[in-house]
């Protein structure tokens, strides 16, 4: 696949504006042992996160009937990236800052209705879904490891399938124009703060 049609199935897949420097996986290879620290770590995070949202919105029966597969999944996704460090024998070391995760972040609406302030978590949510998707599935194209090619496959249909949670989630308890526009919005953030990263190979985002 070359680099027009990445960028073609970027788009149509997950709807990114932007698609990953083609550098990155490059230099992500040469850096896999500080990959996969990083990618345990959002794992852990991930499913941190969906367990944040059932318990700060217990009242939405279909959030939590949504997010619960996905914390199970999130969870075993962490102990599968454990186990492949095990494999080569990388220790987990300590927790890094998601430089990606934090501008993103920063860049949520605050205020609004409880559903408003609902949706800009899943919102941010189905981003880092995306983009790890969209990430996996370089990994999985591209890195000469036959054993991590299948793994990141594997994973990256999985994340794309919680991408696809967290938009219908925000189509369950928002009008369909609002989250249409606010999705936009979102997508084009995201873009610019790609842009505008230092693009590293120890960092899944």
């Amino acid at each position: 696949m070359n680099t027009e049609q990445r960028n073609n199935a970027t788009k149509t897949m997950l709807g990114l504006k932007l698609p990953t420097d083609p550098r990155w996986v490059n230099i992500a290879e040469k850096n896999i042992e500080e990959i996969l620290i990083d990618h345990a770590y959002c794992e852990q995070k991930a499913a941190s996160s969906c367990i944040s949202l059932i318990i700060q919105y217990p009242e939405k029966e279909k959030l939590r009937e949504v997010l619960m597969p996905v914390v199970s999944e999130e969870w075993a996704h962490f102990r599968m990236v454990l186990k492949e460090m095990d494999k080569r024998g990388i220790a987990l070391g300590v927790q890094r800052r998601d430089e990606y995760v934090h501008q993103l972040y920063n860049s949520m609406r605050h205020g609004g209705t409880r559903e408003q302030q609902l949706g800009e978590r899943l919102f941010l949510n189905a981003l880092i879904e995306a983009r790890s998707c969209e990430r996996f599935r370089l990994l999985s194209q591209e890195i000469s490891d036959e054993n991590l090619r299948e793994f990141y496959h594997e994973l990256m249909i999985s994340e794309a399938g919680h991408y696809v949670n967290f938009i219908d989630l925000a189509k369950e308890y928002l009008p369909a124009d609002y989250v249409k526009t606010r999705w936009a919005e979102w997508l084009e953030t995201e873009a610019q703060v790609i842009d505008n990263m230092e693009l590293r190979g120890d960092r899944v985002h």
